[in-house]
């Protein structure tokens, strides 16, 4: 069964919804749609921005993007088990073959792009891409305990022996500025999850009939800053990806550091929100609830402390470049 999350992601590309290209000079204007896009509905934005993703990469890539009427994902986890190897076989013809987990959108995407690992390549890692109604593809939705994302159809795909079409050079989908520019698309995403958890609150000030506690202003406040620099931010990135979209040291910096900003606006949001008004929107207000399971899952995407780790060591190399 389709989600109505899939579904409605699907309906908005139909009717043409579309974002311009990351570095092309309107990139505040592609992460200011995944923004409002997530405002609305996180689990929603969160797949257009899949397929948003799977277009720019393949528009870097191979010069070529996605197809009206197609449906991308990407499914690039790469745990240490279980995984996908790829085999060259005689013809020119890629095989794929193994299990890609974390995959959203797993039931309803009509095409993916997936990373595997290349058999007898040295440990190469290629991406491909993969028609998803294929001979040989099985898709198993997870069992998900979580009320958090649960709409994105996050599951499993088994691939027995499926056709992938290469994408770009082995290593290629790393080794590139565009990687790093998706990275705060995502962060983008997590803006308006922020601003979505958010709403009760405004909505709580706006509508009372009598003055607001102290208390209540305080975290309005301190809610609207959040919001406003986790807004600049994207902004900023923007504008300097946009003047020198190519800079791959520059973009992992700027990544890592937009994403974990963000991250932490988002936390003090959530947690300013529920003490400003108590357990009540928690336990009534549906959609709230939901905005804060699905942002809650959605921020753990980043690797936390370890993208602590990267940025600080990317800090020294840059010092120490510049002596």
């Amino acid at each position: 069964m389709i989600d109505d999350a899939s579904s409605r992601a699907r309906d908005l590309l139909d009717d043409g919804l579309a974002v311009p290209l990351p570095g092309a000079g309107e990139t505040r204007t592609r992460w200011g749609t995944l923004r409002e896009l997530c405002h609305v509905d996180i689990a929603v934005g969160r797949l257009v921005e899949a397929h948003f993703d799977a277009d720019a990469i393949l528009h870097e890539l191979t010069g070529r993007g996605t197809e009206p009427g197609e449906f991308w994902a990407v499914w690039a986890a790469e745990p240490p088990v279980p995984r996908v190897t790829a085999e060259l076989r005689r013809g020119g013809t890629w095989l794929l073959t193994g299990a890609k987990p974390w995959c959203s959108g797993v039931l309803s995407c009509d095409h993916a792009l997936i990373t595997a690992d290349v058999l007898n390549g040295g440990g190469e890692r290629r991406m491909f891409a993969v028609e998803l109604g294929a001979e040989g593809v099985r898709r198993e939705p997870a069992d998900w305990t979580n009320s958090g994302m649960n709409r994105t159809e996050t599951g499993t795909v088994v691939l027995d022996g499926v056709v992938g079409r290469p994408v770009g050079e082995p290593g290629a989908y790393l080794d590139r500025a565009g990687f790093w520019h998706g990275g705060i698309g995502v962060a983008a995403c997590w803006v308006g999850g922020t601003q979505k958890v958010a709403d009760v609150l405004y909505a709580k000030a706006s509508s009372a009939h009598s003055g607001l506690s102290d208390i209540l202003l305080m975290h309005l406040g301190a809610v609207e800053g959040e919001i406003a620099t986790a807004i600049a931010l994207l902004d900023a990135a923007a504008r300097e990806l946009d003047a020198c979209p190519s800079d791959i040291e520059a973009a992992r910096r700027r990544a890592f550091s937009v994403r974990w900003s963000v991250e932490q606006r988002a936390s003090a949001v959530i947690d300013r929100v529920g003490r400003a008004l108590g357990p009540g929107p928690l336990v009534h207000d549906a959609e709230h609830a939901q905005a804060v399971a699905d942002l809650q899952v959605y921020v753990r995407q980043s690797h936390a402390d370890s993208d602590l780790v990267s940025l600080g060591a990317l800090v020294v190399e840059r010092a120490r470049a510049a002596r």
